[in-house]
């Protein structure tokens, strides 16, 4: 930026508190900007400026606007193996870790749930300002099903199920889509000796249970 005889350096990182992939999403030549002088080293000639720094920093609101429990929408902005950061207002971003993306699917990669620039409600589940650390959860906008499971089924229900999954030492059996109920290899007959659960039953029967 030239100050009138002498430029100075306005880093991409003082821009914006928020991401900024390049200068160019904010000036284009000949633009003429308010900024903040930041350094001045005379020896050197050079001077450090900012321009996000006319604006007070928006974490330090951050502990009163998204507290833990916060309903809030926002932009996915970036998608990670481990998760999707997502942008609440200019600069403050959250994450949505993979394990709080769905409470009935194991998510490995997240790009099969979220995109860049999708718009998603969240709940705050965790904040630090102090290491400017936001943590969202989208599987808390829907209630658990495993709590549903646990008001639903009562013990000596009658049910009827999908066999899910079988081990050496039972089968599971899905009731609604994120609760599974285990049937025992010891439970699956009065009579019989059951050395495997196929004996039994098999993967995808639908089975009666209490």
């Amino acid at each position: 930026v030239d100050l009138g005889g002498i430029d100075g350096l306005l880093h991409v990182t003082d821009i914006s508190w928020g991401r900024v992939g390049h200068p160019s999403e904010y000036f284009k030549v000949g633009d003429e900007v308010d900024v903040v002088i930041l350094r001045f080293d005379r020896d050197r000639e050079r001077v450090s400026l900012g321009y996000k720094q006319r604006f007070e920093d928006p974490w330090i609101l951050v502990p009163e606007k998204y507290p833990i429990g916060k309903r809030v929408a926002g932009a996915v902005v970036s998608i990670v193996d481990y998760g999707a950061f997502v942008a609440l207002e200019e600069g403050v971003e959250g994450l949505i870790h993979v394990s709080e993306m769905s409470w009935t699917k194991k998510v490995k990669n997240p790009r099969s749930i979220l995109e860049i620039g999708q718009e998603v409600e969240v709940v705050v589940s965790e904040v630090d300002p102090d290491k400017r650390r936001l943590s969202l959860s989208l599987r808390a906008t829907e209630p658990n099903p495993g709590e549903q499971g646990a008001e639903k089924y009562s013990v000596g229900r009658r049910i009827r199920g999908i066999v899910r999954n079988l081990t050496d030492f039972g089968a599971f059996i899905e009731l609604i889509p994120g609760v599974e109920g285990l049937v025992h290899i010891s439970d699956m007959s009065w009579t019989r000796r059951i050395n495997h659960p196929p004996e039994v039953v098999r993967k995808s029967q639908e089975v009666e249970a209490v």
